[in-house]
């Protein structure tokens, strides 16, 4: 709104510089980038990412299948660790010895994280396992694929206003060293004759 209303003042004004107006057109364009552009990148991202995600949670449902684990023993912790972003992420899970059965009903055992609180021997837990029978991480569901999608979107909406506004700043602070120059050589040409009575007479 300040650019629209600084495009009107500038119109017929007698003070006006040249970088007055370009000034206040940079600021409407960028105006007009932030409300239109911004929304349509991250809308675009966001679709993107969404068709591409649930491509990935189709694909991990067909790969991965549900089995059940069976507790054998439950197996010492390792020792801590000082990064606070994978430690509480393991801290929520306690390691077992475990029994399972592959896709194609052979018996595979391994050492496995169980979100079980106190795992006893013959406790039942849910686990997800690969087409040969290994353990794998659950699949992506679509609701978080959906979440990470509007993230993602959200995060480029961002990052193209951030863009669009470094760049007017960045026009904006070429043009006040522009203006800095121009009063620096104007007033090297009157300096010399600054304050003399009677001068340019």
């Amino acid at each position: 709104m300040r650019a629209i209303v600084g495009l009107w003042r500038w119109r017929h004004n007698p003070l006006r510089r040249g970088t007055d107006l370009v000034e206040a057109w940079v600021a409407l364009a960028a105006l007009v980038l932030i409300v239109v552009a911004a929304p349509v990148v991250g809308t675009l991202t966001a679709g993107l990412s969404r068709d591409a995600l649930l491509a990935s949670v189709r694909e991990q449902r067909e790969a991965r299948h549900a089995t059940i684990g069976t507790v054998v023993r439950k197996v010492p912790a390792p020792p801590l660790d000082p990064d606070p972003e994978t430690a509480s992420a393991r801290d929520a899970h306690s390691r077992v010895l475990a029994r399972w059965a592959g896709p194609d009903g052979t018996d595979r055992s391994g050492v496995v994280a169980a979100r079980l609180d106190a795992p006893r021997p013959g406790d039942h837990f849910r686990l997800w396992t690969d087409e040969r029978g290994r353990v794998v991480g659950r699949p992506l569901d679509p609701v978080t694929a959906t979440t990470h999608a509007a993230l993602a979107g959200l995060g480029a909406a961002t990052a193209g206003v951030a863009l669009v506004e470094g760049a007017r700043r960045l026009v904006l602070w070429r043009i006040v060293q522009g203006r800095y120059a121009r009063l620096d050589q104007a007033w090297a040409k009157a300096g010399p004759d600054w304050g003399r009575a009677g001068t340019g007479s």
